[in-house]
């Protein structure tokens, strides 16, 4: 059949397992990253993503944009995704792991679905968040979704039991989230939503941790059902969204975020804005990186029939 790979052919790439967001050993979001991918084609790409089965997979190419250092590809289990953050730090350390040099001291320049994403070394990797392609409020039609997914009433008066919503807008950078913000911490950690009901909805919620009970501000969850992860463990891009929504106004400027707690995890999203060259403020979102699989992969590749 036309377009069918010859059986038996395969490819061997370099393959690095990095986790993302906890400076505790298989604490954070592990990210499965290729290098030297080209050469693979898209449905090989998404292939080895489903057989992962990891929240996303990574494939490192040659840029094809000037000033960028490499070209990343982002794979969950259900589909590709222009922008996502734990991937972009950990493909962005297997990059510089491998031996990858940027052209910019200090900087590395990701591009990506989403354009180019920068990067910066410290005491720890951090990329500035990409704008957003949808924000604002969220309609009643969007809200009434929400609530009957996570069981929540609306705010104030009259609003009905549940978990109460205090806000929610789009916070899409790409994967297509929409942010709510909830009570408090506890809130947060509390829900119980109904995965099976959320069709196309890429949620987050966040509240904040009461003073001196936590070692981060505020928590997080992530619920992706319809990109095949029912929560995601550690998320960069929302935690991204929620900073350009919320940092500054109803967070501080500047605080750490924790999630996957419900999972067995300890990721912390360590957020902070800052003026950027033209005085417009920039979120940066940052998170300890640690190799924890490296080898070789046997990938499918040779001559179509």
């Amino acid at each position: 059949m036309s377009g069918a790979p010859v059986p038996g052919a395969v490819v061997e790439r370099r393959f690095s397992q990095v986790d993302v967001f906890s400076a505790e050993p298989l604490r954070g979001n592990p990210v499965a990253v290729v290098h030297d991918a080209e050469g693979l084609d898209e449905a090989d790409m998404a292939a080895f993503a489903r057989w992962t089965n990891l929240s996303e997979t990574t494939f490192l190419l040659p840029p094809t944009t000037p000033g960028a250092d490499y070209r990343l590809r982002i794979f969950t289990p259900g589909r590709e995704l222009p922008f996502a953050g734990h991937p972009t730090l950990g493909s962005a350390h297997a990059w510089l792991e491998a031996g990858g040099r940027p052209a910019a001291d200090g900087v590395v320049v990701q591009e990506c679905g989403a354009g180019l994403v920068r990067l910066r070394r410290g005491e720890r990797l951090a990329f500035a968040a990409p704008p957003l392609v949808r924000s604002g409020p969220v309609d009643e039609a969007d809200l009434a979704h929400v609530r009957r997914v996570l069981g929540a009433g609306r705010g104030g008066p009259g609003g009905g039991s549940g978990v109460e919503v205090l806000d929610a807008a789009w916070v899409d950078n790409g994967p297509g989230w929409l942010g709510v913000l909830l009570a408090d911490a506890a809130a947060v950690l509390s829900l119980e939503p109904d995965l099976a009901a959320f069709g196309d909805l890429r949620l987050g919620v966040v509240g904040v941790h009461p003073a001196g009970t936590s070692d981060a501000d505020v928590e997080v969850r992530a619920f992706v059902p319809s990109l095949g992860v029912g929560e995601d463990p550690v998320t960069g891009s929302l935690n991204a969204g929620l900073a350009q929504w919320l940092a500054g106004d109803r967070l501080p400027s500047a605080y750490v975020a924790s999630q996957g707690t419900v999972l067995g995890r300890r990721g912390r999203v360590h957020v902070s804005t800052e003026a950027g060259p033209d005085g417009e403020p920039v979120v940066w979102v940052g998170g300890d990186t640690a190799t924890t699989v490296a080898g070789q992969v046997r990938l499918p590749a040779g001559p179509r029939r």
